[in-house]
């Protein structure tokens, strides 16, 4: 089938729905474009801080994209193009796009708080130690996940052969690798990462903070963001990979608890204009190319082989392509930093649904490069080998490089550096943020167990400090394929935890909650299934007792607040009471 049928129809579903349905859950919920939010009545000059829709809209957006809609769609189109599609899409309107909606609304109603918080007041303390609890671990999970294929992306070499170019070229740096001559196109990454994170400060101080033009801020990032690709390609760094995860790690620590607008918000900014680049030119390309014949390689259903490298259609690929479809993480950033910095309700819309619509979008983008412009026995060999480790980022590069290439008559090498562009800067995104989210979560943590906590308990340094080295520690020994699945489940069984949360805060209000109630129960089920597959056919037989105690831990958690969700909703008569909603 022509590339053009799957873009078209998912830009035409994805407009519709923002159009009508967005615009129906943010009436449900009772958005009030005039009331006063935490941004503007706490303002603290570091967490609360009241921010242009644009600049909230690259930081929400980069945040919770990362790597997931690139990474997950890589491995879920291992069983076919068809049933991948049809995730996305319905999943992106029907689920995810309510989930984060919802979730970073009523964390605006609730004074900021996190999806967390907000479980207290539905489920009462124990829910919130149980919901705490699940959350600490699942973001440990994705640090960890992502830590890792930070590591393996920025090490990335590929043969020179593979690009179509031999020895004497000039545009890539090399190094041999058992006999074979390799381009180092990981290097390029990792000094434009570097070179934006060094600029930062300097952007959040003299754009953001000062309040300058909205286009001046888009000028700026879009320079430096390009510089810094130029810089890569003059100077790539080669660092080892264990010891870029110590960099990375200690990077986090420090930026997880400076003032947002010193390193996040400016980082995001230049990093979504690499991002927006990307899937302008992933539209353009695939436009081009449709018009000019192209169609998908892939096999509509693979099912028998996803089967047998990853497990049964569900609930694996529900739980693999997670970002893109719905994520549970979405709503630790929409109620860890977005809602602390929406000035407006009328802007949820746009932050909550516009952003998880636009993760869709390039889910599809990614899954129609990687169909249609990788052949299927390359793709196994790359993302599924027998031997090795997977490199699902640099399938997706030199798909990418294929379609510009076929479209814009780039150079295949150039084109897949500029592919592996588009994940890096995002995955180091997601770690930043995630390490800050989980400060909160454990300050939370000790105000809850203890009556008052020891001083150092509450200390930004203490808490982050924590997150950082539980994340080193589950990275350094387990590789991403093996973090991934417990990663997805986790995921998406807090995707479905907070919609229960969420329709428990709508019922107390009086207003009605079907719309996360029933997405709820189908990820409840789903996830609750994946965990118990994982842990009784691979962890338990393959002797991982980490990964094994740690899903088990999980699994109690999920059974403990789905019963206290049972209780409010079906046993309990609970008559509506006043809540942030009204």
């Amino acid at each position: 089938m022509n590339v053009l049928v799957y873009f078209l129809a998912t830009v035409v579903c994805f407009g519709v729905a923002y159009r009508f349905y967005g615009r129906f859950i943010a009436r449900s919920v009772g958005e009030q474009p005039d009331r006063p939010t935490p941004a503007v009545t706490m303002n603290d000059g570091r967490d609360y801080v009241p921010t242009r829709p644009s600049v909230l809209f690259a930081h929400h957006f980069s945040t919770i994209a990362g790597a997931g809609p690139i990474v997950g769609p890589t491995l879920g189109i291992l069983y076919g193009v068809a049933p991948t599609w049809l995730w996305v899409v319905l999943g992106a309107i029907l689920i995810g796009g309510v989930h984060d909606l919802v979730t970073l609304f009523a964390s605006v109603r609730e004074r900021g708080y996190s999806i967390a918080e907000i479980a207290r007041k539905a489920f009462g303390p124990t829910g919130f130690l149980l919901f705490i609890a699940f959350t600490i671990i699942l973001i440990i999970l994705v640090t960890s996940a992502f830590l890792s294929l930070t590591t393996i992306s920025l090490t990335s070499t590929m043969p020179l052969s593979d690009f179509g170019l031999d020895a004497s070229q000039t545009l890539l740096r090399t190094r041999e690798i058992d006999g074979v001559v390799h381009g180092v196109i990981g290097g390029i990454a990792s000094t434009s990462v570097i070179v934006i994170t060094m600029v930062a400060p300097l952007l959040g101080l003299f754009v953001i903070q000062r309040g300058r033009s909205t286009l001046l801020a888009y000028i700026l990032c879009t320079v430096i963001g390009f510089a810094s690709v130029w810089i890569g390609f003059r100077v790539p760094v080669s660092i080892d990979p264990s010891i870029w995860m110590v960099i990375i790690s200690v990077y986090t620590l420090f930026a997880s608890v400076v003032p947002v607008w010193l390193i996040l918000q400016p980082r995001d900014f230049v990093n979504v204009q690499i991002l927006y680049a990307g899937i302008i030119a992933l539209a353009l390309g695939v436009v081009i190319t449709g018009f000019q014949g192209l169609s998908m390689q892939f096999p509509a259903t693979s099912v028998a082989i996803g089967t047998q490298k990853m497990g049964p259609l569900w609930p694996f690929l529900f739980i693999t392509i997670a970002c893109g479809a719905i994520s549970g993480f979405h709503a630790l950033v929409s109620g860890g930093t977005s809602s602390k910095q929406i000035s407006r309700e009328s802007q949820a819309r746009l932050v909550g649904y516009g952003a998880m619509l636009l993760e869709g979008l390039l889910a599809v983008l990614v899954m129609i490069a990687i169909g249609s412009c990788l052949s299927y026995p390359d793709y196994l060999r790359i993302v599924w080998p027998d031997r090795g480790v997977g490199n699902p980022i640099l399938a997706f590069a030199l798909s990418a490089g294929n379609l510009f290439h076929q479209a814009f008559g780039m150079s295949l090498a150039l084109g897949a550096v500029l592919g592996i562009l588009m994940v890096e800067g995002f995955l180091i995104t997601t770690l930043d943020t995630a390490v800050r989210l989980n400060r909160y979560l454990f300050q939370e943590l000790w105000k809850t167990i203890f009556s008052r906590p020891p001083a150092f308990m509450l200390k930004f340094w203490f808490n982050s400090g924590m997150s950082v080295v539980l994340m080193l520690a589950l990275a350094w020994n387990q590789g991403y394929l093996l973090i991934w699945p417990l990663f997805g489940s986790t995921n998406q069984l807090l995707a479905a935890l907070a919609l229960m949360t969420a329709t428990v805060w709508l019922h107390r209000a009086g207003r009605r909650s079907w719309y996360t109630l029933f997405p709820a129960l189908l990820m409840m089920a789903t996830t609750i299934a994946a965990l118990s597959y994982k842990l009784v056919v691979d962890y338990l037989p393959n002797q991982n007792f980490v990964l094994a105690a740690t899903d088990a831990l999980l699994l109690a958690l999920s059974v403990g607040v789905l019963v206290l969700a049972v209780k409010e909703l079906v046993l309990a008569r609970v008559r509506p009471q006043v809540s942030g909603v009204s």
